[in-house]
């Protein structure tokens, strides 16, 4: 199942983003979720939950969290917040400075 996120992940965008997400992912019960952040502009802490909520999700389920595509300044986030130790991360980084 691949999931595409469009726009800002912050606290006024992420209740949406999350209850959208949840619902397909119940819906469906796919092995893989592919977490789709080519088109994601900005992320806060918001997003960072958002994300260790559906790794969360995605493991009680029994399936695989992937996210893909961060541009740079998103993918410096995740690294600082050491997602990639339990998040496999796919994708080229969008040519974007950070």
């Amino acid at each position: 199942m691949n999931i595409k996120i469009k726009g800002d992940i912050d606290h006024h965008s992420v209740k949406r983003i999350r209850e959208d997400i949840d619902k397909q992912i119940r819906s469906f019960m796919p092995v893989r979720v592919y977490l789709d952040l080519s088109y994601v502009d900005f992320m806060d802490s918001s997003g960072l939950g958002l994300i260790l909520g559906r790794y969360a999700l995605t493991k009680d389920i029994r399936a695989k969290l992937i996210l893909t595509n961060p541009s740079r300044r998103i993918k410096k986030i995740l690294t600082l917040a050491g997602i990639e130790r339990i998040i496999e991360i796919e994708g080229d980084d969008k040519n974007e400075a950070c």
